[in-house]
């Protein structure tokens, strides 16, 4: 038993160190293909890839082979078809000559039975459908032969040419006969108009004496009454210069062109007047206008002067505010050059610190160079 337990375990230990020879084997395949750069292209199987391509090489030649069999073979059938339509059209060909030949050897249009009805000569073999009146073809159904005809043409023209002469005749003699009357009837109304006229010229002149007679009465008593017309404007206008100088002398006798100051005083008082009568104002009043108006002259001076020294102060102490508010400005600026000045020194001492650290880390930190033992523990493994 014991014996047997140790041929297993050596059969065990055999398989295990065969695989790990296995896989070790496969492992040295596969760097070789991974890091061979003629081989592979990022991870690709070129072997496989190469296999693919000569497989599809192979189907593509078997296809273009079956393609052009297959060509062959169509061109084949076309060239069979292309005869045997030939072949199809020579026989119907031939046969249609037969027909043809047939047709007009023994089936000609003149041996038809219903030739009559597409005869191209018929209208010239047919008989006129009237020949006379007493045709026995003009039945009422054929509607050959109609009421009213005119079939003595030549004697109607005949007897009509004579009854139109004869009318012509007619309408010569009533129209000279016209004409005639119409001549007496000019004479006989040319005498009455000059009867009319000379018993209008008449009239006219009776009219015309009577006229006369009227214009010269109308005339005379026309004068008259211009002459009681004139008389009357000359004593109208006698009283009217007469009524004028009496209202111009009370006019310059009255209170209005006087100029009376009394007459402009109301009846309310004397310190009210009527403004249609007021004349202008006495020397008193215009003296204590003139009083007034000197002193509103005086007080106006008094303001002005009062405003101006206003002015003058506030002008004063706006310049004071102002060089107040430049002082300002400038304290603050002077402020605010001191904070710059103070920030810059801060800036260059951060900056040398800066500086100091890169030189460091350049000369000190950095400063270790990597060799090929550094290099040579990466790509070990195709994993």
């Amino acid at each position: 038993m014991s014996g047997l337990g140790l041929g297993r375990e050596a059969q065990e230990a055999a398989a295990v160190a065969a695989a790990l020879e296995r896989r070790r084997q496969r492992e040295l395949q596969r760097q070789s293909r991974v890091f061979n750069a003629w081989l592979r292209t990022i991870g690709v199987d070129k072997d496989a890839l190469d296999a693919q391509v000569k497989d599809r090489k192979i189907q593509e030649a078997a296809k273009k082979a079956r393609n052009e069999e297959l060509a062959n073979e169509f061109k084949q059938n076309d060239k069979i078809m292309c005869m045997l339509e030939e072949r199809q059209k020579y026989v119907i060909r031939n046969i249609n000559k037969a027909v043809s030949d047939f047709q007009k050897n023994f089936q000609k249009p003149e041996t038809r039975r219903e030739f009559d009805l597409s005869d191209p000569q018929a209208l010239k073999k047919d008989r006129p459908a009237r020949l006379s009146d007493n045709d026995p073809r003009c039945t009422v159904s054929g509607l050959q032969k109609f009421m009213g005809e005119d079939l003595n043409y030549s004697l109607r023209m005949k007897f009509q040419k004579e009854q139109l002469r004869e009318w012509s005749l007619q309408q010569q003699r009533d129209w000279k006969n016209a004409l005639a009357d119409k001549k007496f009837l000019d004479d006989l109304h040319d005498k009455n108009r000059i009867e009319l006229d000379r018993k209008t010229m008449e009239q006219q002149r009776t009219e015309e004496e009577t006229h006369r007679a009227v214009c010269a009465a109308t005339k005379e008593f026309n004068r008259s009454q211009a002459a009681e017309l004139a008389e009357r404007k000359k004593l109208e206008k006698h009283q009217k210069m007469k009524d004028d100088m009496d209202e111009i002398s009370s006019l310059l006798q009255g209170d209005l062109l006087s100029e009376n100051p009394e007459q402009a005083i109301s009846s309310f008082g004397r310190h009210r007047v009527i403004t249609d009568r007021w004349k202008g104002m006495n020397q008193d009043q215009l003296m204590a206008i003139r009083s007034s108006q000197q002193q509103q002259v005086l007080e106006k001076l008094r303001l002005k002067e009062e405003e101006r020294r206003r002015d003058a102060e506030w002008d004063r102490q706006s310049i004071q505010a102002a060089r107040a508010q430049l002082i300002l400005e400038r304290h603050q600026q002077r402020q605010s050059w001191e904070r710059c000045r103070a920030l810059d020194s801060i800036n260059a001492e951060l900056s040398q610190e800066q500086k100091s650290k890169n030189i460091y880390l350049k000369e000190e930190e950095y400063s270790n160079v990597p060799t090929s033992q550094y290099f040579a523990q990466f790509n070990t493994t195709s994993r």
